[in-house]
């Protein structure tokens, strides 16, 4: 096969225990898959490597089917269409869709939308524009009711999510805006450049005491990226009838033991808050107001976004693990 007949794609070679390594991932040089009847041919431009992935790795039961062993994983990307034998989809038409981790993907036009380049930046609609803003949105205003005047904490508040979820509620009339990242240039970031309150790296003490001191009057509203103390730390600051809307807990992903409930939970009794689990694709009905607010905010540079970028399909792997590790600010993609 000469270069331009092959494709490469990235398999889940063996299941991780624990943090996930290389090994746990193959590269593979494949055939350029034909598009059939009624079908598109896309070249993938820009991939999505995201924390839910890590559920995906495993075996165990999740609300998404896990990636099987030795077979290409998938996720959110962007590309060019350069074959087409389907009506409404033009070949040179750019597209989102859910087959990442691939050069090439071969895709029913019913599985894509088409994007307007001229717009925005693409790569945008995989993050700001895409699943993670729609994910901030949905958590801050439908899940967590966020109030105008409502103090609003955000862990992980330096990633694709928090960082959005940080700056909404800001607009939206938040009293107070507290951010926890895990380094000083994150901190600056996300107090100098998108206009947090308050932010503190969680590496430099307990989270509680930092979280405490940032929040003297309690929390209304806390974010959660990422479980375990700041859980516990945001249990222990919330006000009366305060919400927290769990997005994520990225530090229990990789744990081989199940984690202890946090300990102060049985203050959930008299605090009498409420604590709501949820999943971005049961907002779908918020996408259309989502890009409608957000959309012009992104456009007028009302509202601040940054990439973490890796480049090359052989480099997804690296790109997945940084993000994993805390090694991105804003979304982390990777670029072919």
């Amino acid at each position: 096969m000469t270069a331009a007949e092959t494709a490469k794609e990235v398999r889940l070679a063996s299941r991780p225990e624990g943090t996930p390594t290389l090994d746990n991932f193959a590269v593979a040089e494949v055939e350029v898959p034909k598009p059939g009847a009624g079908q598109i041919l896309v070249r993938n431009t820009w991939l999505s490597v995201d924390p839910y992935m890590r559920g995906r790795m495993s075996s165990a039961r999740s609300y998404v089917a896990p990636f099987e062993v030795g077979k290409v994983m998938d996720g959110g990307a962007i590309g060019e269409v350069v074959e087409s034998n389907a009506d409404g989809v033009a070949v040179g038409d750019v597209v989102l869709h859910g087959l990442g981790w691939r050069t090439h993907a071969v895709l029913d036009p019913s599985r894509v939308r088409v994007l307007d380049p001229e717009a925005a930046p693409v790569q945008a609609h995989l993050s700001v524009l895409g699943m993670p803003g729609l994910t901030a949105y949905a958590g801050l205003f439908d899940v967590a009711g966020m109030r105008e005047g409502d103090t609003v904490f955000v862990s992980g508040a330096a990633g694709a999510v928090g960082s959005i979820v940080g700056q909404l509620a800001r607009l939206r009339g938040a009293g107070r805006v507290i951010g926890s990242a895990g380094s000083a240039e994150k901190v600056r970031w996300l107090r100098d450049d998108l206009g947090f309150d308050v932010a503190f790296n969680y590496k430099d003490g307990p989270v509680r005491d930092q979280l405490r001191e940032a929040a003297p009057d309690g929390v209304d509203v806390y974010f959660d990226n990422v479980g375990g103390d700041h859980l516990e730390a945001a249990i222990s600051a919330l006000n009366v009838h305060g919400r927290i809307a769990v997005c994520g807990m990225i530090s229990q992903y990789n744990a081989t033991e199940p984690a202890p409930a946090p300990r102060n939970l049985a203050q959930i009794i008299a605090k009498r808050f409420t604590m709501r689990g949820f999943l971005v694709g049961d907002h779908e009905h918020l996408r259309q107001e989502f890009l409608d607010e957000v959309g012009p905010l992104v456009r007028d540079g009302g509202i601040a976004y940054t990439e973490t970028v890796v480049r090359g399909i052989e480099r997804a792997p690296h790109a997945f693990l940084d993000l994993l590790s805390g090694g991105n600010t804003g979304k982390m993609l990777v670029r072919l």
